[in-house]
């Protein structure tokens, strides 16, 4: 599905209604204008990265587009296909709860080990801040990264044994309404 098709064939359609939250005429024009911007089929991590600097231009969004990049490509073979870009939006924009909270548990599980390290999610959180910038004012309590993934550990890790489960993260993030918020930024926009 990856390689250059100008048009989705009958079976991809149908694959991709059932794999994501689209209509057939919506993956149809997701589809056009992926390959308008990608028309290899494939998009690469310097073009991602390229696309989240157009979003957060006063920033540097590169550390972080390259985290979510790592989910995107459910592959690895280090492209974005329109399969995976589809996928992807599908969960990020129309996904319920429960498939948000797990596709961001993967993306702070940096090395994909089903636990989230303080330091794994101080990567995360860093790559966040230095994207945002001096966009966001925050609290006192939050104004750093390691201020901010000390306070989220205090919530999450319930055994104190410094790392978060998957179970901890879904129980904790109903608890932080800026995870909440966050999760559902993207809900309505496509």
């Amino acid at each position: 599905m990856g390689k250059s098709h100008s048009k989705l064939t009958t079976e991809q359609l149908t694959e991709l209604q059932s794999s994501t939250k689209f209509e057939r005429k919506e993956i149809q024009q997701w589809h056009k204008g992926f390959l308008k911007d990608c028309p290899t089929g494939e998009l690469n991590r310097t073009e991602f990265k390229g696309i989240y600097k157009q979003f957060f231009p006063f920033g540097d969004p590169s550390r972080f587009a390259d985290y979510i990049f790592e989910v995107f490509d459910r592959n690895h073979n280090g492209m974005i296909d329109f399969t995976e870009f589809l996928q992807a939006l599908s969960i990020t924009s129309r996904g319920s709860p429960e498939e948000k909270l797990k596709w961001a548990f993967e993306l702070y599980d940096i090395d994909r080990d089903g636990m989230i390290t303080k330091t794994e999610m101080l990567l995360i959180v860093d790559a966040i801040y230095r994207m945002v910038g001096s966009m966001v004012q925050l609290p006192e309590d939050e104004d750093t990264p390691e201020k901010r993934v000390d306070k989220i550990f205090h919530l999450m890790d319930k055994n104190k044994d410094g790392v978060i489960d998957m179970a901890e993260f879904k129980e904790g993030s109903h608890q932080d309404p800026l995870i909440m918020q966050a999760l559902n930024l993207y809900d309505g926009l496509v």
